[in-house]
């Protein structure tokens, strides 16, 4: 699973990896949608309007989505 991230104008995928993930305890099953959402919440920051985007903690930019290879 990679994350998708605007920086710059140019779109990069980030491979999600163990580290992201440490201080987070899954329960239960998820999907592919369920993860992403909780990798959003726990790796960005929601800017409200007139930016309406959730920005990355470590500054590296904007977080777009998820995508499975």
């Amino acid at each position: 699973m990679d994350l998708i991230i605007l920086n710059d104008g140019l779109f990069q995928l980030v491979a999600v990896t163990k580290q992201m993930m440490e201080h987070m305890s899954l329960v239960g099953e998820l999907d592919l949608f369920d993860l992403c959402d909780i990798l959003r919440l726990y790796l960005t920051t929601y800017h409200e309007p007139p930016f309406n985007a959730h920005v990355m903690n470590d500054g590296s930019g904007d977080f777009y989505g998820c995508i499975c290879k």
